[in-house]
């Protein structure tokens, strides 16, 4: 690794050049499976830089060239530590540099690479470990250590614990636990005893191989390891680019977990095959500080982090001058008009780009930079439905947003809205890699392609019900199909709400609605077979802390907070706000708010921080049905 003070910079294409957006069909890096495309892909970029990572202040860069050495040795290892083709290795860590060269170098052993949240409770670790059959575990710290060694007993499988960073643990003596560093001298002497035994691996590994388990977040039950082969990844991976092309040009911020799918493939195997920049944020809670200084020109994220970048320029916003407020109505109703513009596809005249270029330069510029999309080409949002006026604030500002949707099973975005025409709201035709139809008689989106997994591990009756006999995924959301080929998504099958009276809601959009709130982190209406809607709320705690500390609102603790007057008060009126754009029927009547401070840890949330419906309906059954009482 060699070191910088700072993340460099270039010049970003012109606000609407959509000509780096362009997709591209052909092959960026050759290759028909992971391992092949990584390692053909250091053979092209050699000493360009691949990855950054702030440690202690400092951006410290990874070439393509030190990165090989080091999954090379790891792998190599691997290989000293009998780890056999098929066998299965764990990863237990939060988004870090080392969990990239881990996850490679499994693969280069041929072997099965699975990741585990790191936020994970230990009966769940031992769960997945249990049930990816692992036989190693990587681990971060000696955090994530103790949760293995909690449940090491119960898994005879498993035969070695290695760990990223030993600090505090430096007196331990455990012969089934060793350093990251160890492994790596290990590998060292293995490679040359055996200099060419990783290679023979990577030469071993065929498309078909299973390649990576991703677990489903467990929502419903049990997680469920979905099976991607090297050839789905691959496959999917190179159709990533005719959504919307990347290349080394570019610089992107990896800080989702890397267990989920969206930044498994969107932000590293991805960048593996375009040549764009890794930059790894210094923990979670440094996202905002981290994306100021890295101002990524690709920025793919969850509709709750751009719903916090939001809130945290409208919370700016309130405590600006009457000047500076007047000065951002102008140039937002200015960006508005450029939105409404492109949108639409209509000409902009030469005096309204003249009036955007000048309330970029007196007010919406700094508010990018106070956010970090100033170099941004792009915006990307998924996992989760985002509200179309939060799509249309960012456009405003200057920035595109593009909607994809997609699932685990799908190995990520199955659809996507292209850049040169937005539709907020929609998320987007189908990706060409793949077939998107609509089930006539449910509504469900179905989805066929070879980047359809190859189904559950360990629960054939699950794939079954997954994929039919026509090799179509039955994803579970309920959409519809636009005359332009555009699809919306209109709720999950499960999550339709039918009221007494017989009303079909669709609860995501009021939802969606809410959560464009600076004070509202997540909701979840309520209302089957009810007389009428209400919605338990998550508030998002920075934000109404300081709406209490400014208008003085006594509050002891974070449940104190939620129960003030003033801050019931103040979420009655979001509500209201929303309830202005739905019919009678469709108006929430009553709202419950979360008294309990939430985090990954609870059970409540899913790992990409959700409320999990069902869970939070059963576990506040009592409030509900207060409710409900006149």
């Amino acid at each position: 690794m060699s070191a910088s003070t700072s993340a460099p910079l270039h010049t970003p294409a012109g606000l609407w050049d959509l000509g780096h957006l362009r997709p591209r069909t052909d092959i960026a890096v050759p290759g028909d499976t992971i391992p092949a495309v990584f390692w053909n892909a250091v053979e092209r970029r050699n000493d360009a830089v691949w990855m950054r990572q702030k440690e202690l202040g400092i951006w410290r860069t990874w070439t393509w060239r030190q990165t090989a050495e080091a999954v090379q040795e790891i792998a190599a290892g691997l290989l000293a530590l009998g780890f056999a083709r098929g066998e299965c290795a764990s990863i237990l860590s939060n988004t870090v540099v080392e969990w990239v060269l881990c996850d490679l170098a499994v693969l280069s052993c041929n072997g099965v690479a699975n990741g585990i949240y790191p936020t994970d409770a230990a009966s769940q670790v031992h769960y997945l470990c249990e049930d990816s059959r692992t036989t190693l575990l990587f681990v971060e710290d000696d955090e994530q250590l103790d949760k293995a060694l909690e449940v090491r007993e119960r898994l005879p499988l498993l035969r070695r614990i290695v760990v990223f960073d030993m600090e505090g643990l430096r007196d331990l003596d455990d012969p089934g636990v060793m350093s990251l560093d160890a492994l790596r001298a290990l590998g060292r002497g293995h490679l040359q005893a055996h200099p060419q035994a990783v290679r023979e691996r990577v030469d071993g590994c065929r498309p078909e191989d299973l390649a990576i388990l991703i677990y489903t977040s467990g929502t419903t039950g049990k997680p469920k390891g979905a099976m991607h082969s090297h050839h789905g990844l691959v496959y999917t991976m190179r159709g990533y680019n005719t959504l919307v092309a990347q290349d080394e040009r570019d610089e992107r911020m990896c800080f989702l977990p890397l267990c989920h799918v969206a930044e498994r493939m969107g932000g590293e195997y991805f960048a593996m095959y375009t040549g764009s920049v890794l930059n790894f944020v210094e923990n979670p809670e440094t996202v905002p500080e981290n994306v100021r200084e890295i101002a990524p020109t690709v920025f793919t994220a969850v509709p709750r982090v751009w719903e916090k970048f939001y809130s945290g320029v409208m919370i700016a916003l309130k405590e600006a001058s009457g000047v500076q407020q007047a000065a951002y109505a102008w140039a937002i109703g200015v960006g508005r008009q450029i939105a409404d513009k492109v949108l639409a596809g209509e000409p902009v005249d030469a005096g309204l780009k003249f009036r955007f270029r000048l309330a970029r330069w007196l007010v919406l510029d700094n508010v990018r930079k106070l956010i970090g999309i100033h170099r941004a080409r792009f915006l990307v949002t998924g996992a989760a439905p985002i509200s179309p006026e939060l799509v249309r604030w960012y456009l405003s500002l200057g920035v595109p947003m593009l909607e994809v949707w997609g699932m685990t099973e799908s190995c990520g975005a199955s659809t996507g809205v292209p850049a040169a025409r937005i539709k907020p709201g929609s998320i987007g035709p189908a990706a060409g890699y793949n077939e998107v139809r609509i089930d006539p008689a449910s509504g469900e989106i179905l989805v066929r392609g070879p980047n359809v997994f190859m189904g559950y591990l360990n629960q054939p009756e699950k794939t079954a019900e997954t994929i039919d006999a026509e090799g179509w995924l039955h994803t579970g959301d309920v959409g519809q199909m636009e005359e332009d080929g555009y699809f919306r998504i209109t709720d999950r099958m499960k999550d339709i709400i039918i009221t007494a009276g017989g009303k079909n809601i669709t609860p995501s959009e009021w939802e969606n609605e809410l959560k464009f709130s600076p004070y509202v982190t997540d909701a979840v209406v309520i209302g089957d077979a009810k007389p009428y809607l209400t919605v338990i709320i998550m508030i998002d705690q920075e934000n109404v802390e300081k709406f209490a500390q400014d208008h003085d609102v006594p509050f002891s603790n974070y449940a104190s907070l939620t129960r003030a007057q003033a801050v019931q008060d103040l979420i009655q009126g979001e509500i209201d706000r929303v309830n202005a754009r739905f019919a009678r029927v469709e108006q929430i009547k009553r709202f419950f708010l979360l008294d309990t401070q939430l985090s990954a840890e609870d059970e409540e949330l899913t790992p990409t921080m959700k409320l999990k419906r069902k869970l939070v309906q059963t576990k506040y059954a009592a409030q509900i049905e207060a409710m409900y009482r006149s």
